[in-house]
């Protein structure tokens, strides 16, 4: 028992046992049709929206459609508009995530810090807003009324910088970390932000990918910002927001007098709605497997009560 410790220790391969084989055989038998099963769906969605209308509509979705069309792709990006909705939320991504990403680690790292005598308030009052909320009437007065930001960007950039939950979860993180790195740092003389940037933050890798993850997917994702503070007047709107309007007025059309007078073989209705689904999760779907390792580093150590 002790030689085969040792071993593992060094590094030395170790010899796997027929049940062992079994076992670990059997683990990716499991993982590899799980993870089919979650593909899966998104293969037929991609599918699907390159299929005729009329065979989408006679046969149901496809993995290999027979007949292949763009007719849906055409529609959505007919005017032009969809690219410069991709071209704001991504910059709406990056810059949230970037300011979110900097705003929490300090706040995580300062409530953390056993030197800081208001971290035990703050932590408090910061987990009591997470708790209570004072309805969309209030919210909307707020961002309007009183902070002005009406038909404004900032509407959508602000409110998804920073949660209470990704607070608590960088806390976590940065509680895992020796509180003598600081002391260290402050015996060479460093202050607070160079100690913060040179020594805590380099050891906040898989915090910031999982959170920055979080948060990315929190700017990508949004619409409902969108459709209560950017008005008709706003040309240009995020992404996920474009893509619900285009649906929306491919609904009214269907609906209207002038959709009497076509087929509705000529309304590509369905495959719109494969293709936004491919537009809106594409791009964010192939982030992932550059972070992955962080992820799950960092869901795992955020995940220890503190």
């Amino acid at each position: 028992m002790a030689k085969n410790k040792e071993e593992i220790q060094s590094g030395a391969k170790v010899k796997l046992g027929t049940s062992d084989k079994i076992i670990r055989g059997f683990g990716y038998v499991v993982i590899t049709l799980y993870a089919l099963a979650c593909i899966f769906p998104f293969l037929l969605i991609v599918g699907s929206s390159f299929a005729s209308e009329e065979l989408l509509r006679a046969e149901g979705v496809q993995l290999i459609p027979r007949e292949l069309s763009l007719d849906a792709y055409e529609m959505v990006c007919k005017s032009g508009r969809i690219w410069w909705s991709y071209l704001l939320t991504i910059i709406l991504t990056l810059v949230g995530t970037v300011c979110g990403l900097s705003i929490i680690s300090m706040t995580g790292y300062a409530l953390q810090r056993k030197d800081f005598p208001f971290r035990n308030v703050i932590s408090f009052y910061i987990y009591f807003t997470s708790l209570f909320s004072a309805g969309l009437a209030p919210y909307y007065l707020l961002m309007t009324q009183t902070y002005k930001l009406k038909d404004s960007y900032f509407a959508v950039l602000l409110p998804l910088m920073m949660s209470p939950w990704l607070i608590i979860l960088m806390k976590n993180f940065v509680k895992a970390i020796p509180h003598e790195i600081t002391e260290s740092g402050k015996i060479d003389g460093a202050g607070d932000m160079k100690i913060f940037t040179a020594l805590i933050l380099p050891m906040l890798k898989p915090a910031l990918a999982t959170i920055g993850l979080f948060l990315a997917l929190g700017y990508w994702n949004e619409w409902y910002q969108s459709s209560l503070f950017l008005s008709s007047k706003v040309d240009v709107k995020p992404l996920q927001y474009t893509l619900y309007e285009v649906v929306n007025k491919m609904d009214a059309l269907k609906n209207s007098v002038a959709g009497q007078y076509v087929t509705l073989a000529d309304i590509p209705q369905e495959t719109v709605k494969m293709a936004n689904a491919v537009l809106a999760t594409g791009p964010i779907v192939l982030l992932y497997p550059f972070i992955q390792k962080y992820f799950i580093s960092g869901i795992t150590v955020g995940a220890v009560k503190g």
